[in-house]
């Protein structure tokens, strides 16, 4: 995997705390993060040798330290000893993103309870729980960077996608809200919208839809997929992490309680 900035240390003596980072965009950031120069935690489910393969390799590749926390987003007390974890290792939090996210498909009224209940704790519930514990040190020191991963669905909404989509318009009134309560004091509050990104699992989706639908694979990422971006391209997890970069930038310090759309278009229709 590349990186999405050439690395320039901007954020050496920093640490940073990924949620859902140990692939696809959550990787790909704390990847990111790391090549210039913050220290990172990362988190998430996996096999236990693939996971420890990416923590030692951000170490090795970008000379900072990376710590891996398995905490179940679910859980609140598990993301509380989260962030005490990363605090007690290496003083403090200093930019939050919040990326662990989980999706269901269902019409509303066969949608099971527990998919319901489990999308809300790990797509929204887990982001206060998070915050909630980053906040404290990033006001004492007058400077902290949140950044939550929502989508474009914070701003839309498709079928059969209800719990998905109450998740993310509720990261966007979280986000917005948080922003107000810190404006003065050196933090920012942003979230990042993007549409289809490319990951492997949307590429392993391909082949049964292209099996159930009777497409070829041109067709299922054109008229499936990518239906809702005008540009029929995908994001890539290299352009969200450039942005989560730019965010937490002395030129983004201004940029705060906003939603930054990242979706070929989406949203404009």
């Amino acid at each position: 995997m590349t990186t999405a900035s050439a690395s320039d240390k901007s954020l050496a003596g920093k640490t940073a705390l990924v949620t859902g980072s140990t692939s696809g965009i959550g990787l790909a950031i704390a990847r990111t993060m790391a090549a210039n120069g913050a220290n990172v935690v990362i988190n998430g489910f996996g096999e236990a040798n693939a996971i420890e393969k990416e923590r030692s390799g951000i170490e090795s590749e970008f000379g900072v330290k990376c710590l891996y926390n398995g905490a179940d987003m679910t859980k609140g007390d598990e993301i509380a000893a989260m962030m005490a974890e990363a605090a007690d290792t290496f003083g403090m939090v200093d930019i939050l993103v919040n990326n662990a996210g989980i999706q269901h498909v269902s019409p509303v009224d066969e949608f099971p309870v527990e998919k319901w209940d489990a999308i809300i704790a790990i797509n929204l519930s887990s982001s206060f729980h998070t915050i909630r514990a980053a906040l404290p040190a990033m006001k004492k020191k007058g400077w902290g960077r949140v950044i939550n991963t929502a989508s474009a669905h914070a701003l839309v909404a498709s079928p059969f996608k209800s719990a998905y989509v109450a998740a993310k318009h509720g990261i966007a009134g979280l986000t917005k809200t948080v922003a107000l309560e810190v404006a003065q004091e050196g933090i920012t509050v942003n979230a990042i919208c993007p549409g289809y990104v490319w990951t492997p699992l949307v590429e392993r989706q391909i082949p049964d839809t292209m099996k159930a639908r009777g497409l070829t694979e041109e067709e299922v990422k054109r008229d499936v997929l990518l239906a809702a971006q005008p540009t029929k391209q995908f994001v890539t997890v290299d352009q969200v992490a450039s942005m989560a970069l730019y965010l937490t930038s002395d030129a983004a310090s201004c940029i705060t309680g906003t939603m930054m759309q990242l979706d070929g278009g989406w949203v404009a229709q």
